[in-house]
């Protein structure tokens, strides 16, 4: 898939929308995407997956693995695409972990996906998790890059199917909050 297909795909099932949001980083955009608006339909999960697969599919990727929640079906996904297994990070007293019984062999070679990126704070967990149960993190694969490039994940390599430039605002900075724009509430079209 081409990004203009992705992001038509994105359009087209309302997962781009537009109001003013508190996003997951604490920041406020006016732009949201509700990648569960794409990822409740099956058949786009797996086109989009495919496309996130067909990247790695020469990288010699072992396991695929996503944090809860969005990134468990595109782990999921993405690891059946590729012919490997897929397990997913999740919070445990506010600390990234595999759970579940879930681990790495010394040297396993892992992809790391996700579903929309505002800063990376959450891929810098996963693959911190990966190091420290003896994984190598061969890159980080997101369905959404919406840190107008500013997501680092240090000698990690990253590849997103759409780079979404959103200007964020801080709660106190915020020109939506000035204006008197109430919070559209996520995953609705309403306010």
């Amino acid at each position: 898939m081409t990004e203009q297909e992705v992001k038509e795909l994105l359009i087209e099932t309302n997962a781009i929308m537009n109001g003013h949001f508190l996003l997951t980083s604490g920041l406020h955009s006016p732009h949201y995407v509700e990648k569960f608006n794409v990822l409740q339909h099956p058949k786009y999960t797996q086109r989009l997956c495919e496309a996130m697969a067909e990247k790695f599919k020469d990288a010699e990727i072992e396991t695929v693995v996503g944090p809860v929640t969005g990134g468990v079906l595109l782990a999921h996904e993405t690891g059946k695409a590729l012919g490997t297994r897929a397990i997913f990070t999740e919070r445990e007293n506010g600390k990234m972990t595999f759970r579940r019984g879930f681990s790495l062999h010394p040297g396993e070679r892992v992809l790391i996906v996700e579903d929309i990126v505002t800063t990376g704070g959450s891929i810098r967990e996963v693959i911190d998790v990966v190091k420290e149960h003896g994984g190598v993190p061969v890159a980080v694969s997101m369905l959404v890059d919406r840190s107008g490039g500013k997501a680092d994940f240090g000698d990690v390599p990253s590849t997103a199917l759409l780079h979404m430039d959103v200007e964020t605002y801080s709660p106190e900075e915020c020109p939506l909050c000035k204006q008197g724009i109430p919070m559209t509430k996520r995953g609705r079209t309403g306010k």
